[in-house]
């Protein structure tokens, strides 16, 4: 994928992802500490939405392809203590949409992409 030019906006992809990510605000402390992880991220999205990691199309789950429609690309963004961030990039000649799709712990992201878990 070329790396286009442009605004960077990083948005949910839906109302139920956002929803997950504001339920953060209202959980324990270790769940607004994924928020602060989380908030970090897209922070550094919007500088550089190509900091993460791509993810081959071959390793893509068949979960994505269903949920999201076939995304053309998926990204993994490393967050701290095992925690992953799965996202799409998406764009046109004016701007560059970061799209977040999940986010998950280490175990879970083992099991999604099909990775054998010890």
């Amino acid at each position: 994928m070329s790396k286009p030019k442009g605004a960077t906006y990083v948005v949910h992809f839906d109302a139920k992802v956002e929803k997950a990510y504001d339920q953060l605000k209202k959980g324990r402390s270790e769940e607004r500490q994924l928020l602060k992880y989380l908030e970090r991220a897209v922070d550094d999205l919007k500088l550089d939405p190509y900091s993460g990691t791509q993810i081959p199309q071959n390793l893509f789950p068949n979960y994505y392809m269903k949920r999201f429609s076939g995304p053309e690309n998926l990204w993994k963004y490393d967050l701290p203590n095992g925690w992953r961030l799965i996202y799409m990039i998406a764009a046109d000649e004016v701007r560059i949409l970061a799209v977040l799709l999940e986010w998950m712990d280490h175990k879970n992201y083992e099991k999604r992409f099909g990775y054998k878990v010890r």
